[in-house]
């Protein structure tokens, strides 16, 4: 039977949650992921000050779509106030659950003193995730590493501060911020930060597969797991590893016909989402990765010349008959079951 988590006043129907990441999590990935079954995705990293500013691609990354059963919004910044701001306005957007980021590792976000950088400014963090808390009556949650380095693994402090302004839970990833994301991932240390609060606990760093997922919790004693790049062309990722936690069932990775559906309503929701080029800009990342996961053509070089061959195409049109080729081109039942390709289709769905 599958476990719930308990956030607050939320429910959620799992404890494989996908993570906030800038660039992926979109709306169209989102809706997606949540039709196959993630019980929690995260949006992609907010800028607060930026939203409260009504900045028109920030707002968009905010997007509260209808068909999503829980939305989580992720904040990041620097200024209790603004952070506070954004979180008012995340509130009013329709966020279930507010998210606050102590843990994105890059250069651009640590120099604005923000994301992982508050992690060695405790004091700072702590005002943020207090007036964030004061100024919204949803449960408010923190990302965060072990810490700034080795020399400075002060999750657990943080997490046990965080408990006691009333954060109602924290995900911890198992490196620190200056691994970014080499070596690999300490789970056993997030268990300092699970013996330090009685709040949910999420583990998040390399788990990939139901076996990875296991050994995670276990280390960890996480009550929950959080994946990031294991996503990455499967959005169907949380619904399989949450079917093997609940009773054992590896599930098989979707066929030509269901992996080449995906796709396609994948593409189809992100021109929808952003018009055209962009549209099909924003959605190549997601292309090559669902030809890079692939297991056609078996030969890997392959592979790599047809996701080259496929990002570099300029209509979704042509992607779509292109995807078809390369996957069921010399299958014998077409993998267009269900996805009309017609071209009165193809020219509606991008109009």
């Amino acid at each position: 039977m599958t476990r719930s988590l308990q956030i607050g006043d939320v429910t959620i129907p799992g404890r494989v949650l996908a993570a906030p990441m800038t660039g992926i999590t979109d709306l169209p990935f989102r809706l997606l992921a949540a039709r196959l079954g993630a019980p929690y995705v995260a949006t992609e990293m907010v800028a607060s000050a930026e939203l409260a500013r009504g900045r028109p691609d920030v707002v968009r990354r905010a997007a509260v779509g209808e068909g999503l059963p829980l939305t989580v919004i992720q904040l990041v910044g620097a200024d209790a106030g603004k952070m506070a701001e954004g979180a008012r306005m995340a509130q009013q957007a329709g966020a279930d659950i507010i998210d606050l980021n102590f843990g994105c590792p890059a250069k651009e976000v640590t120099g604005a003193a923000c994301g992982s950088a508050l992690m060695r400014t405790p004091d700072l963090a702590c005002r943020i995730i207090e007036a964030v808390v004061d100024a919204v009556d949803r449960p408010v949650t923190v990302k965060m590493r072990l810490g700034w380095d080795d020399a400075n693994r002060n999750a657990a402090d943080i997490a046990r501060r965080a408990e006691t302004i009333g954060v109602a839970a924290v995900t911890v990833h198992g490196r620190t911020r200056k691994q970014f994301y080499t070596g690999a991932a300490d789970w056993a240390a997030v268990a300092e930060v699970k013996a330090a609060v009685g709040l949910p606990v999420i583990v998040n760093g390399d788990i990939l597969t139901a076996q990875d997922a296991r050994a995670a919790l276990a280390a960890s004693g996480a009550d929950a797991l959080m994946l990031g790049r294991g996503v990455y062309g499967r959005p169907w990722l949380p619904a399989y590893l949450e079917r093997a936690l609940a009773d054992g069932t590896v599930l098989e990775e979707p066929d030509r016909t269901d992996r080449f559906s995906i796709v396609i309503e994948h593409l189809r929701a992100s021109i929808a989402f952003y018009g055209l080029p962009l549209g099909l800009k924003m959605f190549r990342k997601h292309l090559g990765w669902y030809v890079e996961q692939a297991p056609w053509p078996a030969d890997p070089a392959e592979r790599r010349a047809a996701k080259a061959r496929l990002c570099r195409l300029d209509t979704p049109i042509e992607v779509e008959a292109a995807l078809e080729s390369l996957w069921c081109g010399n299958v014998t039942q077409g993998c267009n079951s269900g996805v009309d390709l017609s071209s009165q289709s193809r020219e509606a769905a991008v109009a």
